[in-house]
């Protein structure tokens, strides 16, 4: 159902009528963005659907992310106001060459652009701008040789780099390829075959509307140099591209900047959390048994069995998420023994063993399997000394006349 919303609000946005929204974007990018000047149409479509965009661009010819990291006009412009979105940009090759390459010379540089804009404000938005395969690939290497296989590498560095630093991704090579795929006769090239003609342009400003106010770029009576029905056409594209995956391209609804997001794993009565939350800087825990916690990666160690509702409430200067999950705790203890045995504890790892029938012989299993010992029991009352072992679960195994018996033991 909701599949079929997007597709309908896609194809027909026009008829539809939304109360003006307003963003401040800053673009730092190279000619990609200044051909055409991308930012002022992308002013001028959201006017036409009635949305406000103000923006600031810094922008430089065949500018990497290294070398916007290394420019301090590219930090005077962060910082000169609070930002609802900021784009950031590579060189063209850059993010589709080799992965271990991507990691030392442009992974690093796209984190610490992103730290900055945090820090100016947290609650902005780091967009990635998602730029296109050249018209025929790229001859240098392979893999990049062609349109879809340079497009595809550009498309994963970028969604990349979106996931390392909490970004989101503005999908325009996506759409770029669907136009290509299904209305070739549309040039969105100039003649370099790389630099983006109008149409192009176009094309990337409905991607970033859409990206930006998750709402259609559909319906826009802004059609610049364009004949109405390419640019409707261009508008489509975007608007599909973006909305039917808004998840895929880390596009989160505004209303829900943070997101709590965490894994549990269980060890005998331990529970061990890692947190996965978005774009929070406070963590608040319940673990259900009364106890709490604020640490950002808690553990937990509960006294008895049973089912506890584990609740993480992850806040930051823009907003708080609560989730919930439910968590099963089984200790070894009297009731998972065998029937007539009892085990007694008496601190730092010592035990007794009351055995309700002649026993055989004893071996202890420690948590990684490995038999430690093999005992051959006197009597009916077994001492166990774990005092020595790390903490986790052991297992022994009793045999006796009628068969093995297994006892748990926490350490």
């Amino acid at each position: 159902m909701i599949r079929l919303n997007i597709l309908f609000l896609a194809l027909f946005g026009s008829l539809f009528s939304y109360a003006q929204d307003s963003a401040s974007v800053l673009f730092v990018g190279n000619s990609y963005t200044y051909y055409n000047t991308l930012p002022d149409i992308l002013v001028d479509l959201a006017a036409s659907l009635g949305d406000v965009v103000s923006q600031d661009s810094q922008t430089g010819g065949g500018a990497t992310f290294q070398g916007h990291a290394g420019n301090a006009a590219v930090y005077t412009k962060i910082n000169s106001e609070p930002w609802d979105f900021v784009v950031l940009q590579g060189q063209s090759q850059e993010p589709s060459f080799p992965e271990a390459q991507v990691d030392t010379e442009t992974i690093p540089y796209a984190k610490q652009l992103s730290d900055s804009i945090y820090a100016n404000r947290f609650c902005s938005e780091v967009l990635f701008f998602m730029t296109w395969g050249r018209e025929n690939g790229d001859p240098q290497w392979i893999p990049i040789s062609t349109f879809e296989g340079m497009n595809n590498r550009l498309r994963d560095a970028y969604l990349r780099m979106s996931d390392t630093v909490q970004g989101a991704v503005s999908p325009v090579g996506v759409a770029w390829k669907r136009v290509r795929d299904n209305h070739p006769s549309i040039q969105l090239y100039s003649g370099d075959g790389s630099h983006p003609s109008y149409a192009g342009s176009y094309l990337a400003a409905c991607t970033f509307y859409s990206s930006v106010f998750r709402k259609p770029a559909s319906g826009a009576t802004f059609v610049g140099s364009l004949d109405p029905v390419t640019a409707a056409t261009l508008q489509d594209a975007a608007t599909f591209v973006v909305l039917d995956s808004l998840e895929q391209w880390n596009l989160r609804p505004i209303s829900e900047h943070t997101q709590a997001g965490f894994s549990q794993v269980v060890t005998g009565s331990t529970l061990d959390l890692t947190n996965t939350s978005t774009k929070a800087n406070g963590y608040s825990w319940d673990f259900g048994d009364g106890n709490s916690s604020t640490d950002e990666n808690p553990s937990h160690t509960y006294a008895s069995n049973g089912t506890y509702s584990v609740s993480l409430v992850a806040s930051s200067p823009c907003d708080t998420d609560t989730l919930v999950q439910s968590v099963t705790i089984s200790i070894a203890g009297m009731n998972e023994l065998p029937e007539g045995y009892k085990l007694q504890s008496f601190g730092n790892g010592h035990y007794t063993i009351i055995a309700s029938e002649h026993v055989l012989s004893m071996s202890l299993i420690d948590p990684m399997g490995r038999k430690l010992e093999t005992k051959l029991p006197t009597s009916n009352s077994i001492e166990l000394n774990l005092e020595r072992q790390p903490d986790g679960l052991f297992l022994i195994l009793l045999e006796t006349e009628v068969g093995i018996r297994t006892i748990r033991v926490l350490r």
